[in-house]
């Protein structure tokens, strides 16, 4: 720890994000953490072809934590977000 810096404040690390590739600063302890596996560059269970399958165990032994920018974040809520409109309401009647 520096001779300036509080106790509780943590220093920011440097990380490429796992989605863009774009280097940027985040604190690893808020910071939206994935799983990859480091062989096939995917998270375990994903197949080439973006289908789920059961991961082999081997394969989440060896997967890595990778962190993903805010960017890339809010992106992929969004599109969730527009993949999964609310249900339309109906009014009722009296």
């Amino acid at each position: 720890m520096r001779g300036d810096q509080m106790p509780d404040e943590r220093l920011p690390t440097i990380g490429r994000c796992y989605a863009c590739k774009r280097t940027f600063h985040y604190d690893p302890a808020t910071v939206t953490m994935f799983l990859v596996d480091p062989e096939t560059g995917f998270p375990p269970g994903m197949t080439v072809l973006g289908g789920q399958r059961d991961p082999a165990p081997e394969s989440v032994r060896r997967a890595e934590r990778r962190p993903v920018c805010p960017r890339c974040v809010e992106q992929a809520e969004r599109h969730l977000a527009a993949q999964n409109p609310p249900e339309p309401r109906f009014p009722t009647w009296p």
